[in-house]
């Protein structure tokens, strides 16, 4: 029997007329995946190459320039997959990296804002890099409108895009990943293509990100560390912790490389459940842990002129998988504790560990820019 995984076509016999061999050509079947329909998207060095090799045009330092090429190269309608509505993109211009975001914000009273952001790539070697802002209204020639619940229509020019948000109007958690004194604050899809549910435990006031495993999880895992609980995704290296006393995994990691370079593996605190949040809900929460904050935050925990937010991070930037250990060593301590929960909040403050109490402060570890690109922490 031939090779099952040679990727030509090859000769069959089918029989002998007339003294002479019959040949017909057929493809071989590829260890079953010449007839798959759902093959991987091969991506190429030859392609990258030629993008960042390729000379191009564009007034990169003028915003409604670098719009005009983003927006002009969209298609009819795209999908907005991120819960804080951010439609990403990135692109190569004359050998350098840029990154940026078209940002649809509505607000309690109808109305809507549009974001516009793109940067120079962020990079271990360049960690701050020139970043642009525009905000988009009929000043500057784009409209946009609502035309049905999450799905809005933006014009600019000649051209039109309708960007359909994403809708997990009917996502939740199961019943029994849920505590007795936990609420449910919403869904977020991350842009790293991972989901989360946003939890709030009202008596020890904390926040855990939960993995929505309801849908096929984007990653694979391996374990790391004792005890078999710490779960790290090859591609996303979010970590896990395999909860003790219920049926779910609470986030408790993410690499602090990531979170340097800004990429789509910087953790969910930036795509919260903006379009899902019921009424206080959120502001409830926040000021429950953050009293200091009445007055000062809307319902979505942003300062009345936008320009800040509270920041949701109670997981670990880490850099060696060995740091994660600490939550292994906090939780299979604390197991029928009342405060095991607490072994899942981290505090960034030098010396701290998890199980400490949460710390809710106005700085750099609890506030982030709101309506523009997101930064690095200490840029936010």
């Amino acid at each position: 029997m031939g090779n099952p995984r040679l990727s030509r076509s090859v000769g069959l016999m089918i029989g002998s007329v007339c003294g002479t061999l019959v040949f017909v050509t057929a493809p071989v079947v590829i260890a079953g995946y010449a007839l798959a329909q759902n093959l991987p998207r091969l991506q190429t060095n030859e392609a990258y190459v030629e993008s960042v090799t390729r000379e191009t045009a564009l007034a990169v330092e003028d915003p409604m320039a670098v719009f005009g090429f983003v927006f002009g190269s969209l298609p009819d309608r795209v999908k907005v997959y991120p819960t804080e509505n951010y439609y990403y993109f990135t692109f190569s211009h004359n050998g350098v990296g840029y990154a940026g975001n078209i940002r649809i914000e509505p607000d309690d009273r109808g109305g809507v804002k549009v974001h516009f952001d793109y940067y120079e790539d962020l990079s271990p070697w360049r960690e701050e890099t020139p970043s642009r802002y525009q905000l988009l209204d009929a000043s500057k020639g784009v409209t946009i409108e609502l035309i049905e619940p999450l799905i809005y229509r933006m014009s600019y020019h000649e051209k039109t895009v309708v960007f359909a948000l994403n809708d997990l109007s009917q996502v939740s958690p199961p019943a029994a990943a849920m505590g007795p004194n936990e609420r449910f604050i919403g869904p977020i899809f991350d842009e790293s293509g991972i989901r989360f549910f946003l939890v709030y435990n009202a008596k020890l006031k904390i926040f855990h990100y939960l993995l929505d495993e309801t849908v096929k999880v984007a990653d694979e895992f391996f374990t790391s560390g004792r005890g078999g609980r710490i779960l790290v995704g090859k591609r996303t290296g979010f970590a896990f912790y395999r909860d003790h006393r219920r049926e779910r995994k609470i986030l408790i990691g993410v690499n602090r490389g990531n979170v340097m370079v800004n990429n789509y593996f910087d953790g969910p605190f930036d795509q919260l459940p903006d379009n899902f949040i019921k009424g206080e809900a959120l502001r409830e929460a926040i000021l429950a842990v953050a009293p200091s904050l009445k007055g000062k935050i809307d319902r979505f925990g942003s300062s009345p002129d936008g320009e800040w937010r509270f920041m949701i991070d109670p997981y670990m930037s880490y850099d060696a998988l060995a740091e994660l250990e600490v939550f292994h060593k906090c939780a299979a301590g604390r197991v029928r504790s009342p405060s095991y929960y607490k072994c899942f909040v981290l505090d960034e403050a030098p010396g701290a560990r998890p199980g400490s109490p949460p710390v809710a402060k106005l700085g750099p570890a609890h506030v982030r820019k709101s309506g523009v690109v997101e930064r690095p922490a200490n840029q936010r």
